[in-house]
């Protein structure tokens, strides 16, 4: 692990091939430790998923550029529209001038071409993009685990589900990557505070996601996980149904 800044312990580590978790932990005042993590594809045409808060930048900033320069990214992308997932959307735009917004079509027509200094990129359900040797395919999840414009990455090359706030863990001291249990300390952060939408349709999508059989999960809130990846998914449905 690779720390990029000593004074907000913001730090860099490779979960796969080619794919870096960018996490920055904090202290929520009455809520104890956190974390925000960002996920950056390096590829010939990279791509940064989710951006940071906008006042998080100059340390994202610092993080991406200690392992590509920021001019170079091509795609910023997002699973919905909220603080931590797009807040400094046009910070990434103007500091990379090549670089568009990747979203889902929803994303787009609701917020992103109204919020964005540049046209975004929208992917349809399913839509697969190539970044060169990587490759992206996009699921509309709305409503899982909240906002209508939600949806998820699986990166196909590497079988890395670029999975948001899915399993949400609290803390700020987790390791980079685990494959001890996230379900049971993610449930139990849900049950303290409930961001999940409850969507009659959880099982169907996370039964979607399952069938791409990912063997990494990227996390926006907490470790990244490796293995059985379908089966941690159906058993998160399991969860939901009770």
């Amino acid at each position: 692990m690779n720390i990029t800044n000593k004074e907000s312990g913001t730090n860099v580590h490779e979960i796969a091939d080619g794919i870096y978790r960018i996490n920055t932990p904090v202290e929520i005042p009455g809520a104890g430790g956190f974390s925000f993590n960002q996920y950056l594809i390096v590829d010939d045409e990279p791509l940064l998923f989710h951006t940071g808060l906008r006042k998080m930048f100059p340390l994202v900033r610092e993080a991406v550029a200690s392992i590509l320069p920021v001019e170079k990214l091509r795609y910023i992308g997002f699973s919905h529209v909220e603080a931590d997932e797009c807040g400094s959307l046009n910070e990434w735009l103007a500091a990379a001038p090549d670089s568009v917004p990747l979203c889902g079509t929803v994303a787009a027509m609701v917020s992103i071409r109204d919020l964005a200094d540049r046209e975004p990129r929208a992917l349809a359900d399913g839509e697969l993009l190539s970044l060169g040797r990587h490759s992206v395919r996009w699921f509309d999840t709305p409503h899982l685990p909240h906002a209508w414009e939600c949806g998820f990455l699986m990166e196909e090359q590497t079988s890395t589900l670029l999975c948001g706030d899915l399993f949400t863990q609290g803390g700020a001291d987790l390791p980079p990557i685990t494959e001890s249990d996230i379900l049971g300390p993610s449930e139990a952060f849900r049950k303290q505070m409930d961001y999940f939408s409850h969507t009659k349709n959880a099982r169907a999508m996370l039964e979607r996601l399952a069938s791409t059989n990912p063997t990494t999960l990227a996390c926006m809130h907490g470790s990244a996980w490796r293995g059985d990846g379908a089966k941690l998914l159906r058993a998160l449905a399991d969860e939901l149904s009770t």
